[in-house]
């Protein structure tokens, strides 16, 4: 997009180094504020009745907001023009890896005490398990694969096909929290993740399908061009005076 539609022009496409160093830092804060607050329930003794389960399913809800945040960037700056945006990306995709590394060690630690029969048991019990320790594992080479370093050293193009797979992340993570829910008869929340994940992976088809209809008739516009019948029938009429 090159310019910003007029209802999003009273912000600029790119931001002062000081303005957007306030935004991240603004980013980071907010972003720690859901492990703060279960951090202070926790000491006030406020967790509930299953405080366990409370922890698991914050830190699982927190997770998948993230992850789906980062998913908005890219269709956030296509439709406002705000360049800038996309340096919010990393961080919010640091985050969902940080929450959901501390998901995935509650369920180890606090609800199984590294028991690891156990926990088998339950994956094997559990399918919906299954879907969220797949999302887990596909999210660590795209954290670990974060830095500028690591795009220079796979190469822009290796890097993107690597990290693209954070949109079937999104899916198993809708997925992990659908069918946990389904065993309890209680679909309200995972329909709105599931609306808005399709919505987010909707755009990026339209804009893909976009490109390549505009790419195709560019193609075919050159084509014509180079075959036109002005140009074949002067062709034609300097190969016969030669």
């Amino acid at each position: 997009m090159s310019s910003s539609p007029r209802a999003f022009a009273f912000v600029p496409p790119a931001l002062p180094a000081t303005t957007l160093g306030i935004i991240r830092a603004s980013v980071f804060v907010v972003a720690l504020l859901p492990l703060a607050g279960l951090v202070q329930r926790g000491v006030a003794g406020t967790l509930g009745a299953n405080p366990v389960e409370m922890v698991l399913r914050s830190l699982g809800t927190w997770t998948l907001v993230l992850l789906l945040a980062t998913l908005a960037i890219t269709p956030l700056r296509r439709v406002t023009g705000w360049a800038w945006l996309v340096r919010l990306r990393r961080m919010l995709g640091l985050f969902a890896f940080f929450y959901a590394t501390l998901h995935v060690g509650a369920f180890v630690w606090l609800d199984h005490w590294f028991n690891w029969a156990e926990i088998l048991a339950d994956v094997v019990k559990r399918p919906y398990l299954n879907f969220g320790f797949a999302a887990y594992v596909l999210l660590i080479p795209l954290a670990l694969t974060s830095t500028q370093a690591m795009v220079r050293r796979l190469g822009g193009r290796n890097w993107l096909r690597l990290h693209r797979s954070v949109y079937a992340i999104g899916v198993l993570g809708v997925l992990h929290f659908w069918f946990h829910k389904l065993a309890k008869n209680d679909l309200s929340q995972p329909v709105i993740y599931a609306v808005v994940l399709a919505l987010l992976l909707g755009m990026r088809l339209a804009h893909t399908l976009s490109a390549r209809t505009i790419a195709a008739s560019s193609g075919a516009l050159r084509q014509g061009r180079v075959d036109s019948p002005a140009k074949s029938s002067a062709t034609v009429s300097r190969r016969r005076t030669q």
